[in-house]
């Protein structure tokens, strides 16, 4: 029997629907993990060595079907000597992708290019990524000066850790040598002369150069020496990339697979201990010179990195507009190459194909992103929203929005799990395991299972009532007034007094993703924004200007946060001529937040439960340089969906579920639960219930439906597409109750899946 798992089916483009197999069942086998209507829940599997083996695999998945409710596999293919693309590996997903589909496990695996480097080197040689480094020294008065300079030699991250080649240097190549007179204002740039020729190597190597400078007769007091490093890393500009990456994916078009995925996508990990005090690093190559001259009219890339690690003196303005290309540059190409990889996947696999894994690296929108890919997370097209590790909560919800996810998924690891599953179902959210084969804990499988309910009653995102959207140029430009910032004070306020906020760069602006709806609401996806802050405008495009002018006659408050002193391009402007006067602009984020705070109470928007839990550096350790801060919900709370829907968790004391005896109201329509867990409800205008959802439910009643069962059941009801009631019963192994026979006789059960016997407890 051919089944499909056809899910959150609300924007316009195709949301995956996966072909899984099941085996006939007989009448009294319960399967263990949702069928084709709902939200995944998803594991990564690290493929070990012996698991491509024949038969290797079978014990894992055998695992995951009978032991836990995971019904998405993730697997990792990082291997020393072996890639992607290699037949051993190959034969291997596809065996094992036909044994998931049969046991109702769908396989969506890594087909990064990153796991065929060796490959795309053999083919492409001369499209390597190139780190340029720039040393600048103090030219002797007597006599010859030399300086050395050394490729960074650790680079490396999760395509290759352990045993895995790094990215490691293949050649240097001394591209250029400047001398000039500086002073504390920059280069004085009449001064500046080119020296290469005059220049010698007096040693050189794959990581380091040695570089030999002649003593100049004029009044020159400094040299810029420009040495490139080719990695073991595809160039992020190479005209070959794409078509390479496609050639990877066509080569599995033939194996049972549910989709493909990616992660981290970018320029090579550039981690806080690179950055040198004397040394300035860029990520370049030729391809991307020649496409920094098309865009700025033939501009030398080489001779604007001096600019934009030194700046010239009186020449501020064109640095700036030098670093916004540079970094825009960044971001273009980022998207570009993961939108095409999303592209390829949907033309080989079919339109309801799923592309999965984060676009994040560090979990923090700051320089580290900005350098690696631009800070593109919004821009890169993803069937569900898609984090890691200890992304702010804001981008989260933001990302669903986006892409008409009706829950993110936030990849953790396992010393993190059992804090993070009740508040990510708190904030909207969902945990992608990683890895997920050492789970099987009772309890978190128990908390999992119940809040795997909700995905059937609801198939909308939190709701998150105001946005803070900042400037991406601003926030990227290191020779500018608003680098490094992009609002996140604010957004944390928000989420800490119970107003979740996206948050959300003017990037979506140009792009057209952010728009005025219908009934003239600035909105980003489903979701209406009561107010919205422009935070930091220094920079923006007209594009930023024409949307807000127009979304000045909206029904949205508006606000301004810093100023707006120069376009784009360098051109002075008057922000006051290009912002609608209705917008309200503040010098303090704190005065912004307690105005907006009166159009909530104007609205009658209602708080959730606040954001009170710092999530920060002890959830992830990046090292003493990571500092960031930014809130997450408790793991006991309520919340509201765009839909109407208000979810109550408990999770506090026990990591399986806390009772949940509540008496509460919805537009002053009461509502009673006794659960556990879980207990979730959507009323309509009138306070008629539209879907219900509780773990472990005994009693439940709103206006004339009532709920009372003898036993604790986990039930989730909601009525469909066609006005009729639908339920969803897990763990039953007896009859359905006569009360819940007289809702519908239209329910699906589903299995709780048992713990391994060696492990302790069993799911209850």
């Amino acid at each position: 029997m051919v089944f499909s798992l056809l899910l959150c089916v609300i924007t316009g483009h195709a949301q995956p629907k996966y072909p899984v197999l099941r085996e006939p069942q007989a009448e009294d086998v319960i399967i263990n993990q949702l069928s084709e209507e709902f939200m995944p829940v998803i594991g990564v599997w690290v493929l070990k060595e012996s698991e491509l083996e024949p038969d290797g695999f079978k014990r894992i998945i055998d695992q995951a079907s009978m032991n836990s409710p995971f019904n998405l596999l993730i697997p990792h293919l990082r291997y020393p000597d072996k890639e992607v693309v290699d037949d051993e590996v190959y034969r291997a997903v596809k065996n094992a992708a036909g044994y998931a589909v049969r046991n109702n496990i769908a396989l969506v695996p890594d087909l990064d290019i990153r796991n065929a480097r060796r490959a795309f080197q053999k083919q492409y040689p001369d499209e390597l990524q190139e780190l340029l480094r720039l040393q600048e020294v103090s030219l002797s008065e007597d006599g010859v000066t030399e300086t050395s300079l050394t490729s960074i030699r650790n680079l490396s991250d999760h395509y290759s850790g352990g045993n895995i080649p790094k990215y490691y240097p293949v050649k240097s190549s001394l591209l250029r040598v400047y001398a000039y007179r500086g002073s504390s204002e920059g280069i004085e740039k009449e001064t500046l002369k080119d020296i290469t020729g005059e220049c010698s190597t007096v040693y050189s190597s794959e990581d380091s150069v040695r570089i030999s400078i002649p003593r100049q007769d004029d009044n020159s007091t400094h040299a810029c020496v420009m040495v490139s490093f080719t990695l073991f890393y595809p160039d992020i500009f190479a005209p070959h990339l794409m078509e390479f990456q496609r050639e990877v994916i066509r080569q599995y078009a033939d194996v049972p697979l549910a989709g493909v995925c990616k992660d981290e996508w970018g320029f090579p990990p550039y981690f806080p201990e690179y950055a040198l005090e004397d040394i300035y690093d860029f990520w370049y190559s030729a391809h991307r010179a020649a496409e920094y001259a098309r865009r700025t009219g033939g501009r030398d890339l080489l001779a604007d990195c001096l600019m934009m690690a030194k700046g010239f003196k009186g020449k501020e303005v064109e640095r700036q507009v030098a670093i916004n290309h540079f970094m825009e540059m960044s971001l273009q190409r980022n998207v570009a190459v993961e939108n095409d990889f999303y592209d390829a996947v949907k033309e080989v696999f079919g339109p309801y194909a799923a592309v999965t894994v984060h676009p994040t690296w560090w979990p923090y929108p700051d320089k580290q992103e900005m350098k690696k890919n631009g800070l593109d997370w919004w821009g890169v097209k993803r069937d569900w929203a898609q984090t890691d590790e200890i992304v702010p909560f804001g981008a989260r919800t933001a990302l669903c929005k986006k892409w008409g996810s009706p829950v993110w998924y936030n990849q953790y690891y396992s010393k993190v799990f059992e804090d993070q599953v009740w508040s990510s179902a708190l904030a909207g959210g969902r945990i992608d395991y990683l890895p997920f084969q050492r789970l099987y804990d009772a309890d978190l499988m128990r908390a999992e299972t119940r809040i795997r309910l909700l995905n059937a009653i609801s198939r909308s995102p939190l709701d998150c009532p105001v946005a803070v959207i900042f400037g991406h140029a601003a926030a990227m430009n290191w020779a500018g007034p608003y680098f490094n910032d992009v609002g996140m004070e604010l957004v944390n306020l928000f989420w800490n007094t119970g107003y979740p906020a996206d948050l959300i760069p003017t990037s979506e602006i140009e792009n057209g993703s952010l728009r005025i709806d219908e009934d003239g609401w600035v909105t980003y996806g489903e979701q209406r924004y009561a107010a919205v802050v422009l935070y930091h405008p220094e920079f923006e495009k007209r594009s930023t200007s024409d949307f807000f002018l127009k979304a000045g006659r909206s029904r949205t408050a508006m606000f301004r946060i810093g100023e707006w002193t120069k376009d784009f391009y360098g051109e002075a402007l008057e922000s006051n001529r290009l912002l609608p006067n209705t917008m309200i602009v503040e010098n303090d984020y704190r005065d912004a937040y307690l105005k907006i705070m009166e159009v909530f109470r104007n609205l009658n928007i209602t708080a959730q439960t606040p954001a009170t839990e710092d999530l920060d550096e002890k959830y992830f350790s990046l090292g003493d340089d990571f500092k960031e801060v930014s809130k997450f919900p408790p793991t006991t709370g309520f919340c509201r969906l765009i839909d109407g829907t208000v979810i109550h968790v408990a999770g506090t004391d026990e990591v399986s579920g806390d009772p949940i005896a509540a008496v509460f109201e919805i537009s002053g329509h009461p509502v009673t639960f006794d659960a556990i867990g879980v207990a979730a409800v959507r009323l309509d205008g009138n306070g008629e219930v539209q879907a219900l959802a509780a773990g472990s439910l005994k009693f439940f009643k709103a206006g004339d439906f009532e709920i009372n069962l003898d036993e604790r059941l986990d039930i989730a009801l909601w009525i469909d597409e066609n006005g009729q009631w639908k339920g969803l019963i897990q763990g039953l192994k007896g009859e359905i109750p006569a009360v819940l026979r007289r809702i519908t006789g239209n329910w699906e059960q589903v299995g709780l899946p048992e713990p391994p016997a060696n492990r302790a407890g069993q799911f209850n």
